[in-house]
């Protein structure tokens, strides 16, 4: 047997020979896509990709066919992606490229924002975080949130996206479907849920607790561990402060910030009662126009794919193809589509990389719907 050595120095001379026939290769798909676009045909060709792959795979030692398959797959998916950057330059890219040079170098100090809940609640926290001088106007729901920004009665919107513990605000990724907007900025925050209550107010007098249901989730092995208590969803922990410091029940308290107890006069009973101490929300701060500030790392994506075999996989080989981390992948059902779902996806790659442009630029041709939310950084 040859030694490893002479072994790897004979794969070396193969994958030599694999470059360069990939550089003739791509420089073929050069020719394909100028005479695809002089003769107005689409980049897809699904039979010649079908028939081609059965070929590759019936030449192919039966240990190695789907090995076969999936480098083929890729070739497939490269070979368009370049044929789409020659034959489609990018809308999306245009609007992107325009907003880098239109959007301000500084984040703003100040800003007309709207938060759900009311002073105290979690969001007035993140806003706080995210700008030095927010004037907060404050709503019932997300979707008035949504609305405040898309009819511009608010610059910014604050909303929370998804938990460390308790996932995703499934409620709020619904509503990303129905508005236009982009996401300019997120933050981090670290959640305390403490349970607050009136002055004087002991554990063991508490009879009734108040918060969203989030929070009673991140707290369930504290409130197991209570006997005769009585647990009420509302909200936000805000108002479920709110709620407690009006409340004629002196057995009535909340879970919620340090702030809330605060803001509304009331003490903390019990600190940190989550069940988990790296408890974090990432909050977005949305806007209707497309703001892209120095330094933005990560994009959020929303699409849809064909319901077939392989569909997601084309989207996702984009990803690795690029070297693109993706961070984030999460799926909604479609409500008006038996079985079919929209995915969203957040991924790190700086705005200004020719990667990014590329990713941007080839999307569509792999999805059935797709788009683009915004390119942002994470404030930490």
């Amino acid at each position: 047997m040859a030694e490893l050595s002479e072994i790897r120095d004979r794969i070396d001379a193969v994958d030599e020979q694999i470059l360069a026939l990939f550089k003739d290769r791509m420089a073929l798909t050069d020719e394909v896509a100028a005479y695809k676009a002089e003769h107005g045909l689409p980049i897809l060709d699904r039979t010649r990709e079908r028939n081609k792959l059965v070929q590759v795979m019936d030449e192919a030692p039966e240990h190695l066919r789907d090995y076969t398959a999936v480098l083929f797959n890729l070739l497939f998916e490269v070979s368009r992606a370049n044929q789409s950057q020659a034959m489609n330059p990018s809308e999306l890219m245009g609007r992107i490229e325009a907003a880098r040079a239109e959007t301000p170098e500084l984040f703003p100090q100040s800003a007309f924002v709207a938060c759900q809940g009311v002073e105290g609640a979690f969001s007035q926290i993140a806003a706080d975080r995210l700008f030095k001088h927010p004037q907060l106007t404050y709503f019932g729901t997300f979707e008035a949130v949504f609305k405040a920004v898309d009819q511009g009665f608010c610059d910014y919107g604050v909303l929370p996206l998804d938990n460390s513990t308790a996932g995703s605000v499934n409620q709020v990724y619904d509503l990303m479907r129905d508005f236009n907007f982009s996401i300019v900025r997120t933050v981090r925050l670290k959640v305390n849920h403490h349970l607050i209550a009136k002055p004087g107010t002991t554990l063991e007098q508490i009879t009734d607790i108040y918060s969203h249901q989030q929070a009673l989730d991140q707290s369930a092995d504290f409130l197991a561990s209570l006997e005769g208590v009585t647990l009420h969803v509302v909200e936000n922990t805000a108002v479920a402060a709110k709620m407690v410091m009006e409340s004629d029940n002196p057995g009535a308290a909340a879970l919620g910030s340090h702030a809330a107890a605060d803001t509304y006069g009331l003490v903390i009973v019990r600190r940190s009662v989550q069940d988990l101490d790296n408890n974090y929300t990432r909050f977005a701060c949305i806007s209707k126009k497309l703001q892209i500030f120095p330094g933005a790392d990560r994009t959020s994506l929303m699409v849809v794919v064909a319901n077939e075999p392989g569909a997601l996989y084309k989207v996702l080989a984009r990803f690795y193809s690029y070297d693109i981390n993706l961070v984030k992948l999460e799926s909604r059902p479609l409500p008006d589509r038996d079985f079919e779902y929209l995915f969203y996806f957040d991924m790190e790659c700086p705005a200004a990389a020719p990667e990014f442009a590329r990713m941007m630029g080839g999307l569509e041709d792999v999805c059935q719907e797709f788009r683009y939310l915004g390119t942002y950084t994470e404030v930490l």
